[in-house]
């Protein structure tokens, strides 16, 4: 055989990729067809993220990608079909006389408005409002009757279907759209997998009753899979601590109002500027060594913040697409980046400057909890500087439970593993917080979830809960000489009339203890 044989035998092998419709008309045929995507994930070998990136512009590819358009090409017909029936159902009833057609006690109370605004609270602790009339949700833009947490949303996923960035108005002729019949797609059934085709099969880790039990039953069968080997089990649980973080997520937002959006259209700013460069967020860091401390020589205490990315996972996270806003109001219902100029801080001498070390001067883009920090220093109650100037946001209705169910499980299973003195799993439960932050950006390991604005106010939220403690031990009478990171604090004095001490995550732990400053009042301070 020639090159140019092999070459065309190899094309010949290369079958035409299976046609999709576009993402919001997958979301759509899944929802008419009242299909959960744990069902649809369960069917097609992949996780409720994944397919939640199917339906937000991502495309698979490969054997998956024609199991895919098999199932849409089914729902499709299906769905077809059963318009055509209800559209015969109604031209019987119009044509029926008038007294034999029923009559629906729910058309008075529709054309009724409410009275007056209903409040109440939905099960994930977020205030709900009856609107008297409707207004766009801020995740879709379809008419909504309620307001949660301040702003107008749909309470189900099934009522509230977001179009993906960059979907055509109007779709080419003949494309099927909400208000047209279905015409069947035509897609090829596939072919009956071989063994050697079938993907690994589905891990016990995705099979047990509640998300606490997920990360139990991981780590019994690391440690059976390795012997008992403490050792090796803790580095094969680290080492899937990423896709393990992502099926305890999708876990622990089964029953939840809102659907997370793993990959939406993001701003310029919120993207690397070169493969190895950074976006233009500032996350406010804390990198600050007091320069002069009080006289005499002192014991200074580094403590150690237990589970600080863990702490931060409850935040404000922005819920549907980042919209643009030149307002120079803050909005306490929203969440996202804002280009602000910093006030002036004078208490650099005794306090950290709350947005960071920074060199340059002028405006910048930071994250809420940068901001909201920054307007709470500036509030009567502290009043240590001037409000930061906003000039512009990419912000969206926000609520600060969207991770919650996420935190508390891996905070159970981390206090568990305490009490228990369980290493192994208090190790993979630190890898999956850690990790499950750390690449939800661009990242190569991590390709179910796209959320650079997310890992942005996590971090942040993380560096401004360091930056409370640091005022909190300085009202409390203590020096803070040094705060690093997110989870160091060196203070001098009696710490614990400050904090409780402990290996919970709203406890610290000493991590160090050394001697700074002088007796000479010449050269004091140069001793650390």
């Amino acid at each position: 055989m020639s090159d140019f044989d092999a070459i065309d035998s190899l094309l010949d092998a290369v079958g035409p990729q299976a046609e999709l419709p576009p993402c919001h008309v997958r979301r759509e045929l899944r929802e008419r067809a009242r299909l959960s995507k744990a069902q649809v994930a369960r069917a097609l070998g992949v996780s409720p993220s994944t397919l939640s990136g199917w339906e937000s512009g991502r495309d698979p590819a490969g054997e998956i990608r024609t199991k895919y358009a098999y199932l849409l090409d089914g729902l499709n017909a299906k769905l077809a079909t059963e318009t055509e029936t209800e559209t015969e159902t109604e031209t019987e009833t119009e044509t029926a006389p008038a007294a034999e057609q029923p009559v629906t006690s729910g058309t008075a109370s529709t054309a009724t408005p409410l009275s007056s605004p209903d409040l109440g609270q939905d099960e994930e602790g977020d205030d709900v409002e009856l609107l008297v009339a409707p207004e766009p949700c801020v995740l879709c833009g379809r008419p909504a009757g309620q307001r949660v947490a301040g702003f107008a949303q749909h309470l189900t996923p099934a009522d509230c279907r977001p179009t993906a960035t960059g979907a055509p108005a109007a779709p080419p002729a003949g494309q099927p759209t909400a208000h047209t019949s279905k015409a069947p797609l035509r897609t090829t059934r596939p072919a009956p997998e071989t063994e050697r085709s079938k993907g690994p099969a589905r891990p016990a880790f995705q099979e047990t009753s509640g998300p606490v039990d997920l990360i139990r039953e991981a780590v019994q069968g690391a440690l059976a899979e390795h012997r008992g080997d403490v050792d090796a089990a803790t580095a094969a649980l680290v080492k899937r601590a990423i896709p393990d973080a992502m099926r305890l997520l999708d876990e622990t937002r089964k029953g939840a109002r809102y659907d997370v959006i793993a990959h939406p259209w993001i701003p310029d700013i919120l993207k690397k500027q070169t493969a190895r460069g950074a976006d233009q967020i500032w996350e406010a860091r804390p990198k600050w060594t007091r320069h002069e401390l009080p006289p005499g020589r002192h014991q200074v205490t580094a403590l150690d913040i237990n589970g600080a990315y863990l702490s931060a996972l409850k935040t404000h996270l922005p819920l549907g697409q980042l919209e643009h806003s030149t307002s120079l109001a803050h909005d306490r219902r929203r969440s996202g980046v804002h280009l602000i100029t910093p006030p002036e801080w004078e208490h650099e001498a005794v306090l950290p400057n709350p947005i960071g070390q920074r060199d340059e001067p002028g405006p910048l883009w930071v994250t809420e909890p940068t901001l909201r920090l920054l307007l709470r220093l500036s509030g009567p109650k502290h009043q240590l500087c001037e409000p930061p100037q906003i000039h512009e946001s990419y912000t969206s209705g926000a609520t600060e439970n969207l991770l919650e169910k996420f935190r508390i499980a891996l905070k159970d299973a981390r206090d568990t593993a305490i009490e228990q003195g369980d290493r192994v799993t208090l190790e993979y439960v630190k890898a999956m917080y850690s990790k499950f932050v750390s690449t939800m950006g661009e990242s190569n390991y991590n390709r179910e979830l796209y959320r650079p604005d997310w890992m942005h106010l996590i971090r942040s939220q993380a560096f401004a809960n360091l930056w409370l403690k640091a005022l909190k031990a300085h009202d409390e009478g203590l020096a803070v000489v040094r705060a690093m990171g997110t989870d160091e604090l060196h203070v001098i004095g009696d710490w614990r009339r400050a904090f409780a001490e402990g290996r919970a995550v709203t406890e610290v732990k000493v991590k160090d203890t050394y001697t700074a400053g002088t007796d000479d009042a010449e050269h004091e301070g140069e001793g650390e």
